[in-house]
């Protein structure tokens, strides 16, 4: 008979499943995992420290690069952090707008993990299902912002501008017909929030492929059922929050226990599991893209209904609107003094922190009365979830290593820094 040899073995970088940045050192006892040793650093770029340099709105889209597919939920706990020092209130209207990209990006998010995990267990076919819906998302992002990723839309007392009357239309070229633009166009007729309202009565049809792809797949429930299962209690202690969480049969979820802008408005439900494993954690984010499909149609009928400023009137820390600006001097001025000198917060602590679609991410910050914040630390998810790959990883093979990693669901942005 052969004999068993331990074994250590660098999983990563540049294995598919570690995303380029992640590096394990996995000791083995023939195949079976003893211990997974997660090693960072290959994506550090001091951003707290960058930011005690950078004024409160210059460090705004610093945001968007930590979790690089949950954009807008990063710029959230920060703009809720500043608005706690500056003591300002947020228009009602904005804050329904904030709320509705919120889930507009969780949807973001859970469908490139779909798509990622499904791929990195053999599944292909997912990912493209899931990009499919991205395209649609990032419309979104672009009709409101103009930018199709690294938004920096939320601004400290509201958010950047109101939402468009009208959408961009494709138009006919060389490689689309006339036909192949009208059925592009067709949903494109109207304003953003009718753009949006139209994405929300297909999704629920686009999760029900999802599921027959995947949930009784018996590929799928082989390579996640009973793979790296924390129970509630150990969750908790090892700090774990959002679907993470909420799969070891915790429903902790801060919409509902600390709720922030109006989702204290919002009818929704905290899906639950009880296994604590991958399988679990896929169901969680599969219920979750099913609320927040239907909190994205209530703030759809409010915003359609009431109409309203979407910023703070508080012009220290808002800037003018662009049409003052191009005809008035002494706007000119306040917006080029506010952009280059930026806005002075009172002394002060403040910590905020958002149900970001990878769990709780918070952003703690020391004014002392400038015009750059004197500390800010960053309590980001992932960081807390990669701790504790190696007590979900332990007793498994290397090929479930590969699952794990996928249901960690996790950014090096938001991790390294």
């Amino acid at each position: 008979m052969a004999e068993i040899k331990n074994y250590t073995l660098n999983f990563g970088p540049q294995h598919p499943a570690a995303h380029g940045v992640l590096r394990l050192v996995l000791e083995l006892d023939g195949e079976v995992i003893q211990r997974a040793d997660p090693h960072i650093g290959m994506l550090h770029r001091a951003t707290e420290k960058l930011a005690e340099t950078k004024t409160y709105i210059q460090n705004l889209p610093y945001m968007d690069r930590l979790d690089y597919v949950s954009m807008m939920c990063s710029e959230h706990a920060y703009c809720l952090a500043v608005e706690r020092l500056l003591g300002i209130e947020v228009p009602i209207r904005a804050q329904y707008i904030r709320v509705m990209y919120a889930e507009i990006t969780r949807l973001l998010n859970h469908l490139m993990y779909l798509g990622s995990h499904g791929n990195d267990c053999g599944s292909s076919t997912i990912l493209i299902y899931t990009f499919r819906e991205r395209e649609d998302l990032f419309d979104m992002y672009e009709a409101a912002s103009g930018a199709r990723m690294h938004a920096a839309y939320f601004r400290p007392g509201g958010v950047y501008r109101d939402l468009p009357d009208t959408m961009t239309q494709y138009k006919e070229s060389k490689v689309r017909s006339a036909k192949g633009v009208e059925d592009l166009n067709r949903n494109r007729q109207g304003s953003l929030l009718d753009y949006i309202d139209d994405f929300t009565q297909r999704f629920p049809k686009c999760l029900e492929e999802y599921h027959t792809l995947l949930t009784e797949n018996r590929i799928w429930k082989q390579r996640c059922v009973g793979i790296g299962a924390i129970g509630p209690e150990r969750a908790l202690n090892m700090g774990f929050t959002g679907a993470m969480l909420r799969a070891s049969g915790v429903a902790w979820d801060l919409r509902k226990q600390r709720p922030y802008d109006v989702y204290d408005r919002m009818e929704f439900d905290i899906p639950v599991g009880s296994a604590g494993d991958v399988y679990d954690r896929y169901l969680v984010r599969m219920e979750e893209m099913k609320q927040s499909n239907n909190i994205i149609k209530q703030c759809v009928t409010w915003l359609r209904a009431n109409p309203g400023p979407v910023i703070t009137d508080n012009h220290k820390v808002a800037a003018p609107s662009r049409e003052s600006m191009k005809t008035n001097m002494e706007e000119l001025i306040h917006h080029f003094k506010l952009f280059s000198e930026g806005f002075h917060v009172p002394e002060g602590e403040a910590y905020a922190a958002v149900e970001h679609p990878k769990g709780e991410f918070g952003i703690y910050m020391v004014s002392e009365g400038a015009n750059k914040p004197y500390r800010m630390k960053i309590r980001a998810p992932g960081f807390v979830h990669l701790a504790g790959l190696n007590e979900m990883a332990k007793g498994h093979m290397i090929a479930d290593a590969v699952s794990i990693i996928g249901t960690l669901d996790i950014v090096f942005g938001e991790i390294d820094r």
